[in-house]
């Protein structure tokens, strides 16, 4: 019995590993067929026959795994596919800018000797055994390596080199240090301020106000009964289907030197016209504007979660509706309060578009380091210490927020039934609520009143309200009749690009971050935690960073991505990813492990599992990443500035340049279509979701103002 089972390696079929050699025939394939090449040309084989040795080494590796796969030799499997990826990187960077960019073939052989290597290691007793599980974790931390880790160190890199390359500390100081960055004149009389300086206090700002709005109008929708329910819906959706700059734009329109209000104050009031909207003022009501929303979104579920039981036990212990809000409400708020107020931080800081319009001679640092890429200096070495700056103040919020939070517990849903009411409000503090929450909607109403109507008429920034409809027909004019393209308005190129990147990149999005949840809640592993962290860093890193990282990293060979549709797709992917993580960890939270467990107990493989039994349950996760994947890539500016070229144009890019151009009317035109476009889309998947509900019941209504 024994001989029979210290036999049974050798000759049983089930010892080798048919999926892994199938993999690396398919690498091998692609190795013989694919252009190697970006721009086409000869496949790998080719070249090695050719007689260019990396090509040749590289082929041979790659043969090595697939006859060790196929003989069911898995450490011969690993060293070959670890190698030969490793060789394919070592000879693309070894031969420099003049050597052939990784295309099509490079991508799919890579990948597959990579998935190789997993499988190997997983058969050898690495991720338990599971090849599945091995698969989903390399690949998906040897991307992130590739496109998140390499370029931002690219980056870093170069704030620490100088011209020719060698490592300069005390330049990297100079530029790091230099008095327009730092300087505080601001602070003790003078009038200017260094552009950290500015960017902080500005995202400090930020931050604060929009946290308190938030709070206000969550206390205002969660404290008030069903009647606002609606509220809760808009200011969901308007977040997301915005622009970034156009509340910019309907701020302009408002208070700008010809702006509507600015005209009535000085006709009726003899108030003079004046630029106080072009600095800190402006951007900072731009902002605040743009970024509340999501701290109500915050706020919002941070409330409904609060269980009514603590409330309920401190009115039984008699305190009054103030101190229950003080001491157990607000408490319990802690973490939410200290997630928006950082989200506020960090999307000002990141924010591009409004201090593109807005900021005047308030400089910030993602407006500085845009004109350091594509200004007429062209100062890449000044852009990438810029960016150091803005990512090390990014870094340094998120590490005063968690010192903030502590360690403390604040859990309040558990599994026990829960159908308490939550306490009421202070009269006085409901009233102050609803007042500010009526006059926040209203003028949040009105600039978006400007933005739906300021494409449709002459020039609503100069007063003429006459209704036209030619700033749409120059965006977006049809002539059936023209032998060329019917589309021949001068929008059409840059909507149809938007719409093929969000289409691309979203469902990449969706699988990358869904993968990524499953395993890391589902399986255990060694280096679990530091993967899930690789996943997240990406959120960490302002959009700004990201757009300079790829240009700095990917305009040479071996990774020569820069001007092409591959770059924007793979910038939006791994940008947006942490949400479809952070989606998919939700909602398999809420999937009991049995399931799984079933599955396994039947023999099903892990893969089998996944797509039978767990991706049918994601349903509403994967929707959710879609949508918010594809609505951003539509209205994402801080990143993929620096990545549109004329060719491969993106909407808020031509917007922008639009701006700058000083066509507003066309820029809010385009703007207009591009929210219906996304409001169509977030309210169709809205319905075919639903919503989750708590089986609690509802709050009584705020009868008025108090």
């Amino acid at each position: 019995m024994s001989t029979a089972v210290a036999a049974s390696p050798v000759f049983v079929p089930a010892a080798r590993d048919r999926a892994t050699a199938w993999i690396a025939a398919a690498a091998l394939a692609a190795l013989a067929v694919v252009p190697w090449g970006l721009e086409g040309g000869a496949s790998s084989l080719l070249l090695a026959l050719r007689g260019q040795v990396s090509h040749v080494v590289l082929a041979a590796l790659a043969a090595a795994a697939l006859f060790c796969a196929w003989r069911g030799l898995d450490r011969g499997t690993a060293l070959a596919a670890g190698a030969a990826v490793l060789w394919t990187f070592a000879a693309g960077f070894a031969a420099g800018p003049r050597g052939t960019s990784f295309g099509l073939g490079a991508a799919i052989a890579l990948i597959a000797l990579t998935a190789c290597f997993a499988r190997a290691i997983a058969r050898r007793g690495a991720f338990k055994g599971d090849p599945t599980v091995a698969t989903i974790v390399v690949v998906i931390a040897a991307l992130l390596a590739a496109f998140i880790f390499f370029p931002v160190g690219k980056v870093l890199s170069a704030a620490l080199l100088d011209d020719t390359g060698a490592l300069a500390p005390r330049l990297a100081a100079q530029r790091l240090l230099a008095s327009d960055i730092w300087e505080i004149q601001c602070l003790t009389g003078g009038t200017h301020c260094g552009v950290a300086i500015n960017s902080a206090v500005l995202a400090t700002l930020v931050g604060l106000l929009s946290t308190f709005v938030g709070l206000v109008l969550a206390l205002v929708v969660q404290r008030g009964g069903n009647r606002y329910a609606a509220v809760t819906k808009v200011m969901s959706i308007l977040p997301i289907v915005t622009p970034p700059f156009v509340i910019a734009l309907a701020l302009v329109v408002l208070f700008g030197r010809t702006g509507i209000v600015t005209t009535l104050l000085n006709t009726w009031f003899d108030i003079p016209r004046s630029r106080w909207l072009y600095g800190l003022p402006g951007v900072a009501l731009a902002q605040l504007l743009t970024f509340s929303p999501i701290a109500f979104l915050l706020l919002h579920g941070a409330l409904a979660a609060i269980s009514p039981a603590l409330e309920e036990a401190a009115q039984t212990l008699r305190a009054s509706r103030w101190r229950i809000f003080r001491t157990v409400t607000l408490p319990l708020l802690k973490p939410a309060l200290a997630n928006a107020f950082l989200l506020g931080f960090v999307e000002s800081l990141a924010d591009f578009g409004n201090p593109i319009v807005l900021a005047g001679n308030y400089e910030v640092l993602s407006t500085k380091i845009f004109f350091a890429v594509a200004g007429a200096q062209h100062e890449p070495d000044r852009a990438a210490a810029l960016a150091v700056v803005l990512l090390g103040l990014t870094l340094v919020a998120f590490w005063l927020q968690q010192r903030w939070i502590g360690k403390l517990s604040y859990v309040t849903v558990t599994g026990k039934g829960d159908s308490g009411l939550n306490a009421q409000l202070p009269p006085w503090l409901r009233r102050t609520c609803f007042g500010l929450a009526v006059s926040w909607f209203a003028f949040t109403l009105v600039c978006y009143a400007i933005i739906f109507t300021g494409g449709f008429v002459r020039d609503i920034g100069r007063g003429d309200m006459t209704l036209t409809l030619h700033h749409l027909s120059q965006g977006f004019a049809i002539d059936p009749s023209s032998t060329a393209t019917m589309f021949v308005g001068s929008a059409w190129d840059s909507l149809f690009t938007t719409l093929k990147v969000a289409a691309v990149s979203a469902p990449l999005t969706a699988i990358v971050g869904l993968l990524s949840a499953y395993v890391i809640t589902r399986h255990r592993f060694a280096g679990r935690r530091a993967f899930e962290f690789l996943t997240m860093v990406s959120f960490a890193i302002p959009g700004t960073v990201i757009g300079v990282s790829y240009i700095v990293a990917f305009n040479v060979a071996p990774l020569e991505l820069a001007g092409g549709m591959t770059i924007l797709v793979l910038c939006f992917v791994f940008r947006n990813m942490p949400v479809g993580v952070r989606a998919g960890v939700a909602a398999l939270a809420q999937i009991d492990r049995t399931l799984d467990e079933a599955s396994s107990t039947l023999r099903a493989t892990t893969t089998r599992t996944l797509t039978r039994v767990v991706m049918p349950l994601l349903k509403p996760a994967i929707l959710a990443t879609l949508v918010f994947s594809f609505t951003h890539a539509m209205t994402a500016v801080s990143a993929v500035i620096f990545l549109a070229t004329a060719k491969y144009n993106l909407a808020t890019v031509y917007i922008i340049n639009r701006v700058e151009a000083g066509e507003y009317p066309l820029a809010i035109a385009y703007s207009s279509v591009l929210i219906f476009i996304m409001l169509a889309i977030l309210l169709a998947v809205q319905a075919l979701v639903g919503e989750a509900r708590l089986g609690r019941r509802a709050t009584p209504m705020l009868a008025g103002g108090g």
